[in-house]
């Protein structure tokens, strides 16, 4: 009896086990020029993109570096053509489209690449390699619209387009709504944990959705410096309330930077800005306050003065403690160079507090080629042909090997070779 006992907790124990390491349905991770198929650290299960049938494949070596997903890479000749790693997605839902880049000198070259990086026909962003030891990595949050996506690399003006690791995470609900979400994309600037203890990210599984948060502790050139003397991180193991809007995960919220001297003042540059874009703010009172004691505080961006909020009062907005605020702008004009403050206000006895934020930069849909329709009517008589494999627009950013676009915004197809 005791061993049949035994065995039944050891069995439900390596339930619970593999339950927790189960990641999110949604979820693909592809390890570009990987040759097998591996489960990470964290429980991410990566899938090798062997099924790619054009490119190629080269093994690096990083110091430092010992993530399988970045041992290998897949690159593409410099030519005129785009190269399309196209996926099934849900519609009407929206995700997380991650991509990194991590060199290496794959090539032997040690010239750093330089090439563009589309979704669909819209360009998402130029990617500029500056560090060969450094994975760059970039983030777009979209409303799927269409049963398949195509994220395509092109216009090589260095080096040859290449990929390291290309992710896709599912949101549930209404996560990231914006009222422009048929317009626009959201490139992703910055996701900052405040209070961080160390400089590791948080990322899943503390967020279900593998969002990476970047820690406030990273020491990197104009990433949060200007810094108000008296900041202080502060902590706390209690659970926080985030179930609503974006939510951000528990461990974020747990963390903070408080402005003892009533002042929380920060410099960052933002990729992909100047320019319109999504900023919010997220708080939650993780200190034990005294009935006397008040925080209140206020967001200053210099020289906008008209963009300055109502007082946050974190307890009384989120109508508790360890509860989530998340106030913000969902159409927001910001430079590339951002100087942001929090400041007390003058019946506030405490200083201003910060858990995270999170900004990104709306990208305009280009709807691509009138003739969509029409030509994929064409591919589906020659689904197995490799001419009918290259993915993404017809025309854009560039044509398909095959066709002649014209120039216009949305182009029209005036010939097939």
């Amino acid at each position: 009896m005791e061993v049949k006992l035994m065995l039944f907790w050891i069995c439900l124990l390596c339930f619970i086990f593999i339950t927790a390491k189960a990641q999110m349905p949604g979820f693909v991770s592809l390890d570009c020029g990987g040759m097998g198929n591996f489960t990470d650290d964290l429980g991410i299960e990566w899938t090798s993109d062997n099924k790619i049938t054009f490119g190629e494949i080269a093994n690096i070596s990083v110091a430092n570096e010992t993530r399988k997903q970045y041992m290998a890479v897949r690159y593409f000749p410099p030519d005129n053509r785009k190269y399309c790693y196209t996926l099934d997605v849900k519609t009407r839902s929206r995700y997380l489209v991650r991509t990194s880049f991590l060199y290496g000198n794959f090539d032997n070259n040690n010239v750093y690449p330089k090439f563009d990086i589309s979704l669909g026909a819209t360009h998402w962003s130029t990617i500029v390699i500056s560090d060969a030891n450094t994975v760059e990595e970039l983030e777009l949050i979209f409303l799927a619209t269409s049963p398949t996506i195509a994220v395509c690399l092109s216009n090589a003006t260095t080096g040859q387009p290449f990929i390291s690791t290309f992710e896709l995470r599912q949101f549930n609900g209404s996560v990231y709504h914006t009222e422009f979400e048929t317009q626009f994309f959201l490139s992703v600037s910055a996701r900052i944990n405040f209070g961080a203890e160390t400089e590791d990210p948080v990322r899943y599984p503390d967020d279900p959705f593998d969002r990476i948060w970047k820690s406030d502790s990273l020491k990197k050139a104009n990433y949060l410096v200007d810094v108000a003397p008296g900041t202080e991180k502060v902590s706390t193991p209690m659970s926080i309330d985030i179930n609503r809007d974006e939510r951000p995960p528990e461990k974020v919220m747990q963390t903070a930077v408080i402005g003892t001297k009533g002042s929380l003042t920060y410099r960052l540059n933002l990729d992909g800005f100047p320019g319109s874009g999504w900023a919010f703010s997220y708080f939650a009172e993780i200190i034990d306050l005294s009935p006397n004691d008040t925080r209140k505080f206020r967001l200053i961006l210099p020289g906008m003065p008209e963009l300055t909020k109502a007082a946050v009062n974190i307890q009384e907005n989120a109508q508790g403690k360890n509860r989530l605020y998340e106030p913000g702008y969902t159409n927001i004009s910001l430079p590339f160079v951002c100087n942001f403050r929090f400041n007390s206000t003058s019946d506030s006895s405490k200083g201003p507090l910060l858990n995270a934020m999170e900004i990104s930069k709306y990208v305009a849909i280009n709807d691509g080629a009138l003739d969509v329709m029409a030509i994929n009517g064409l591919l589906s008589h020659y689904a197995l042909a490799d001419w009918a494999q290259e993915g993404g627009d017809p025309c854009l950013p560039v044509p398909w090997s095959w066709l002649k676009c014209n120039s216009d915004s949305q182009p029209r197809i005036v010939s097939m070779y």
